[in-house]
């Protein structure tokens, strides 16, 4: 096991961390990935003199691990956490290891998209658990300790540091599909996160998990990045009482609009989403039978606020439906031909 040490600390916070080590590992899991892949051979053994890659044939298919991940147990009878991106491979297959070894299969139990989280469920029961916290009250240069298996080799590794920043967004690539995904609201931290630690949980001093490990930043040093815990909360409420995770869905398309785009397009404000639609079949900028139709939205309005925040680059229209519940009545304030009016809304579901 490894894990940042720092001779400054007082002897009392030092303490505190060892024990809240202690105390998560045995629920941090290990993610193994594997693939079958085809082993070509020499058709003609040592006699090919210099033409050998003329004259190689698939052979067989062997499985190989092809990657890693982690996870974190918080139902004793097998609940997992994880991030999406760790199980997108659809032609892998996966196994959580146990702080024990012990090794199962996975079942996936849901995913959202939008949060980057994996609900798994594994065929084990009586397992330790790490108790959720709140990431809704974190501070600047609060202890955060991240687990995982580093680099999908190093089990059990540690590092401790702060919480750096909060809020943040960045342009989190997939390695398998190539997928570019927007993150939002993400927790920083210098608390080492390497490739292999994502999905792994992102611990306060306490050992309650704030946050699951999901990003680091190639070129830099100690800049990592975690999702708010809430997020993964709200996802296991869904679970439990609908069977499924529900996301608050208005039924449109949109732009959002920002100061060049205002420019080119001689609008009035630098702000708001655009309604416009898609030029692909269905690609209606107003979904019919939606939330949005049944409101009296129209393509080129221009939604300046939701529930009377301002809708912006930093602060999107899907940042702020989050926050609401399907079936919940809010109001949008709208711009259509240079005039403002308010329409309210009834949330629908995605589906």
């Amino acid at each position: 096991m490894s894990y940042n040490k720092s001779k400054n600390k007082p002897m009392n916070e030092q303490t505190s961390i060892t024990e809240t080590i202690k105390k998560v590992l045995p629920a941090v899991v290990s993610i193994n990935i594997s693939k079958n892949v085809t082993v070509f051979e020499n058709a003609i053994g040592p006699y090919a003199n210099g033409f050998e890659e003329f004259f190689v044939i698939p052979r067989k298919k062997k499985k190989i691990k092809v990657g890693g991940g982690s996870g974190f147990v918080v139902g004793s009878s097998g609940i997992v956490l994880t991030n999406r991106h760790v199980l997108e491979d659809p032609g892998a297959e996966y196994l959580v290891m146990l702080n024990d070894d012990r090794k199962f299969p996975v079942q996936v139990l849901a995913k959202d998209p939008i949060n980057d989280v994996t609900i798994l469920r594994i065929p084990a029961e009586n397992l330790p658990v790490i108790e959720l916290g709140d990431s809704s009250g974190l501070e600047l240069g609060q202890t955060a300790i991240a687990f995982g298996n580093a680099l999908g080799t190093f089990k059990d590794t540690v590092s401790v540091g702060v919480v750096s920043g909060l809020s943040r967004e960045i342009m989190a690539g997939s390695a398998i599909s190539g997928e570019i995904t927007r993150l939002r609201g993400l927790i920083q931290t210098d608390a080492a996160i390497n490739p292999g630690n994502s999905g792994g949980p992102l611990i306060d001093i306490n050992g309650r998990a704030i946050g699951i490990n999901a990003a680091m930043v190639f070129g830099a040093q100690s800049i990592g990045f975690a999702l708010p815990i809430n997020a993964a909360k709200k996802d296991l409420e869904d679970l439990k009482n609908f069977g499924k995770i529900r996301q608050p869905f208005l039924g449109l398309r949109y732009i959002l609009v920002n100061r060049d785009f205002q420019e080119k397009n001689s609008l009035p404000v630098d702000y708001g989403a655009l309604v416009v639609s898609e030029p692909i079949p269905d690609g209606f900028a107003v979904i019919p039978g939606g939330p949005a139709e049944r409101a009296g939205l129209q393509e080129f309005d221009l939604i300046l606020e939701c529930q009377n925040e301002k809708i912006s680059m930093e602060n999107t229209l899907q940042d702020i439906l989050q926050k609401f519940e399907i079936g919940q009545n809010i109001n949008l304030k709208v711009l259509r031909k240079r005039k403002e009016q308010i329409l309210n809304v009834i949330l629908g579901e995605k589906r």
